[in-house]
């Protein structure tokens, strides 16, 4: 069973920048079949892809968010973040992390999200 689990924290000032991380149990970050993702979800809002990591560290990210998302991983914990930067507002989301099995094309599991509000 695995399990993801996301942390950092819920305030962030306007201009900083935000900063989770997901930790991956019962599966390893660096097994192929999987991409790792992080996606939000704002006030009244759809769901949002913000972009991934794959088993060897490539990543990939929406363009709306390219120039302000970095996703990086530390496989020694079984661990891959997200940093946003240049936050305003308009970011405060629930934020998930999620596991993409692409020979299926399924989400198949997320974490419970962790809700993060920018605010001065």
């Amino acid at each position: 069973q695995v399990q993801l689990q996301e942390s950092g924290p819920g305030l962030v000032k306007p201009s900083q920048t935000l900063s989770l991380t997901c930790t991956a149990s019962g599966g390893s970050i660096t097994t192929n079949v999987y991409t790792w993702n992080w996606i939000r979800q704002s006030p009244g809002k759809g769901l949002e892809w913000m972009g991934f990591i794959r088993y060897d560290g490539s990543t990939g990210y929406s363009p709306s968010l390219k120039s302000r998302t970095s996703i990086s991983r530390d496989t020694s914990k079984n661990q891959f973040s997200l940093a946003l930067s240049s936050v305003t507002p308009d970011d405060t989301a629930v934020y998930y992390c999620a596991r993409f099995l692409r020979a299926t094309l399924n989400w198949d599991y997320w974490g419970q999200g962790t809700q993060v509000t920018v605010s001065s």
